[in-house]
């Protein structure tokens, strides 16, 4: 069994390429021999990232848009909330691509091949008293091994345990162009509940890029997926509805399927490491994975350079982020409060940025308590108290 490279990232989306973007600026791996493997050439803008930070990072050159501001809908509480210090910015898919692309292009020690992985190749009982090595087999049969192996493939569908949640965060954009002036770019709407309910917890983005230009985009947390058409017809009437345009075209659309699941991801096996969803950095509660994997690409870069375990498990920070989404999950899933006013009782109660700190699992044990006073403790208490029984 002979190691062909050191490092093997198999799968190409924002986890893998986040990871490959950190590995080509640093000069630590400049004499690492790196293989990509991913079934598509990252030619299309099949996606939006948006998130939110205090600081700049790595991929701020390409930040196509970014809001101080943004407003919060819904028939509970309504309100312009200033999230200072943070900022809310876009990335679109096609940018983040390029951009990684062109920083590799002149890096002979990095490979890309364009095939699928089949599977990870376990190694822990090929080799004796050691399990420092790991492996890909390609379709075509290949089997090529690595020091370690970065994956954020999920091979087979997500399946649950009976005291686990899954829910689908699912949603359809369309970049729109308007006839005349009609949106305030200085500003975007963060969720707006004020849209039917009758499938579970339903909202809309509307993130202005120009005065005329904006990604309106249909959001859903629900357990089962839509009709396509039901997305369209929903985009349709809000935009003509709510935001009252009649005249404008679709420049771009976009769908998407994230998943929002209580169940433990491993984070590694042996020298395979999961990343990405299939690592679980997709919040639970939210869907939201940018940062998320950001973070955990940076720390699995100082592991490497500083010669530590890259299959560290979670943080307690982690541990007790997915004890509160849990209980989130629960409630959205027994049906005891709908989605749209447990969150406009949690931002209408706390400044804004303590939210974004509690949806990062950044928040103190303090901002904790007071997030979640603000939701009635009748139905959340009880929740927590069997996710808690859950866990033990």
């Amino acid at each position: 069994m002979n190691k062909q490279y050191d490092y093997i990232i198999a799968g190409a989306g924002c986890a893998g390429m986040s990871l490959l973007m950190r590995m080509v600026s640093d000069p630590f791996f400049a004499s690492k021999k790196i293989l990509v493997v991913d079934a598509d050439e990252k030619q299309q803008n099949d996606r939006t990232w948006c998130f939110w930070e205090t600081a700049p990072d790595l991929f701020e050159p390409i930040v196509h848009h970014q809001w101080k501001k943004l407003d919060f809908y819904s028939n509970y509480f309504s309100s312009e909330l200033s999230i200072e210090p943070y900022t809310y910015k876009m990335i679109k898919g096609i940018d983040f691509y390029n951009h990684v692309k062109t920083n590799i292009a002149a890096s002979p020690n990095i490979e890309w091949r364009k095939t699928t992985v089949k599977k990870l190749v376990d190694t822990t009982f090929e080799i004796v008293a050691t399990n420092e090595i790991a492996g890909i087999e390609l379709a075509d049969g290949e089997i090529i091994y690595a020091d370690y192996v970065f994956s954020s493939i999920l091979f087979e569908p997500i399946k649950t345990a009976a005291h686990e949640y899954h829910f689908l965060q699912h949603f359809k954009g369309w970049e729109i162009k308007t006839a005349t002036d009609c949106f305030d770019s200085s500003k975007a709407i963060f969720m707006d509940f004020r849209v039917s309910q009758e499938h579970g917890t339903t909202f809309m983005y509307v993130l202005p890029t120009s005065a005329n230009t904006a990604l309106v985009e249909y959001t859903l947390f629900t357990e089962q997926l839509l009709e396509d058409n039901a997305y369209n017809e929903a985009l349709k009437k809000y935009i003509g509805e709510t935001l009252q345009i009649a005249d404008y075209e679709i420049l771009h659309e976009e769908k998407g399927v994230i998943p929002m699941t209580t169940k433990q991801f491993p984070y590694a096996k042996g020298n395979n490491i999961f990343i990405g969803i299939a690592g679980g950095q997709a919040k639970a509660s939210s869907g939201y994975a940018f940062k998320f994997i950001q973070k955990r690409t940076t720390a699995i870069i100082e592991a490497i350079k500083n010669g530590k375990n890259v299959s560290f498990g979670k943080k307690l920070k982690d541990s007790k982020g997915h004890l509160y989404d849990s209980v989130l999950l629960h409630v959205l899933h027994f049906q005891k409060m709908q989605g749209d006013e447990i969150f406009a009782s949690i931002f209408k109660k706390n400044k804004a940025s303590n939210v974004l700190a509690f949806l990062d699992n950044e928040s103190s044990l303090l901002t904790d308590l007071k997030i979640m006073s603000s939701v009635p403790t009748g139905i959340f208490l009880p929740a927590a108290f069997h996710e808690m029984k859950q866990l033990m």
